[in-house]
């Protein structure tokens, strides 16, 4: 069966599995012509400078070329890139590394401390949620961090506006055994049955809910095993169905590409692109990553996260910032990773549209208080406000 078949069909099985159909789509070649932009193409995947994305995106026209470009190798293209610098502040990183560190120490001090999802329990140290954490315990790091502009860039991209960041924190010790290889969330995280009872076009649109992305808050030299890929097998359309079974998991062990990463760098790509975290063969690295979900407006989010306590916290912060002159921009990347940009579902006999087809979203109403330069328990009262209205 060729990849195309798949595409007609309206349910898919096991049976749609086919090896040598994979295999035509992962051993084709990444062309550099593809991918303009990129500095150049390694072991299949192209890699970025991100000051150069920062300088050719100065313009809409040119922020609107970038974005094209990164879609492409996204969806059409090997399905990840590297964005090299992407937090180019070292000082940045390593503060939220201090704050990821101490989450860390206090879930283990508080016996909450937490396993990984493909990877045996012990591996890893893994802070769920480390969002909203984050930004109730450090919203000055917080803010530095997802004032990110390469952040903002790629998932506007893929997912539009009005994105949800959610974060989590995954710390591979040395010694730490890799993953098994998985596709993402939302159909990967589903059961080989339960899967195949989504018809195929949800196989086809689960991708494009969610980007999934990882910041190096080390330096990760191979040995310290940075994710395994296999650039491509986002295409294979039945490969929600593929990923556990023995020969695709024998192929994938066979041929994954692995790239070191540097303090800052990026990798972003396809959720349903194959891939599984390394092994951690180095004697004194702790790889320390995190690990970015941002999922569409239009879809749901795999973490429940307090958004209205993030915006509280951050709300400060975001008028001293304002009054020492940070720009428009900086204001709207920080809001956009905090609060709610989306104003569904809600009930709309209390919460009616207001000057359109929609009322306001919980962002919305952070963006006008930084503006008026609300006092924070007006914002309080205003966000409780709104949270009631859009109860049933």
């Amino acid at each position: 069966m060729s990849p195309t078949a798949a595409g007609s069909r309206t349910w898919l099985t096991e049976a749609d599995c086919d090896l040598d159909a994979f295999r035509s789509l992962v051993e084709q070649r990444t062309d550099p012509a593809d991918h303009p932009s990129a500095e150049r193409v390694e072991q299949n995947v192209p890699l970025y400078d991100s000051d150069r994305l920062r300088s050719l995106a100065i313009s809409p026209e040119g922020r609107r070329s970038v974005q094209d470009e990164l879609v492409r190798a996204l969806s059409d293209g090997p399905g990840i890139v590297v964005l090299k610098g992407a937090f180019p502040d070292a000082a940045v990183v390593d503060a939220a590394s201090e704050a990821f560190r101490a989450l860390i120490e206090e879930e283990r001090a508080s016996g909450t401390a937490r396993g990984d999802h493909f990877a045996k329990p012990g591996a890893n140290d893994r802070v769920w949620n480390a969002l909203d954490k984050v930004a109730v315990r450090a919203p000055e790091v917080f803010a530095d961090y997802y004032a990110n502009d390469i952040l903002e860039l790629i998932a506007e991209a893929w997912l539009g506006p009005a994105y949800q960041v959610t974060s989590q924190v995954n710390v591979v010790n040395p010694g730490g055994a890799a993953q098994n290889v998985h596709r993402d969330y939302h159909l990967g995280f589903l059961s080989q049955e339960r899967a195949a009872t989504y018809p195929a076009h949800v196989h086809r649109l689960s991708p494009v809910l969610t980007l999934q992305g990882a910041v190096a808050h080390c330096d990760m030299p191979v040995e310290s095993g940075p994710t395994l890929y296999l650039p491509h097998s986002q295409k294979f359309e039945p490969g929600y169905l593929a990923w556990r079974l023995p020969r695709f998991v024998q192929y994938f062990d066979a041929h994954h590409v692995q790239l070191p990463l540097e303090k800052g760098d990026a990798v972003f790509f396809n959720p349903a692109l194959f891939h599984a975290a390394g092994h951690n063969r180095s004697a004194d690295i702790r790889r320390m990553a995190n690990l970015l979900q941002i999922s569409s407006a239009f879809g749901r989010a795999m973490e429940s996260v307090d958004r209205e306590a993030m915006a509280n916290a951050l709300f400060p912060v975001l008028l001293r910032r304002k009054s020492e002159g940070v720009s428009e921009d900086w204001l709207r990347r920080v809001i956009a990773a905090t609060a709610e940009g989306y104003p569904f579902p809600t009930n709309l006999d209390l919460d009616p549209p207001v000057d359109g087809l929609a009322p306001p979203s919980q962002a919305d109403t952070v963006r006008k208080a930084v503006a008026e330069d609300w006092d924070p328990e007006r914002l309080r009262q205003e966000l409780q406000a709104g949270a009631k209205r859009r109860q049933s």
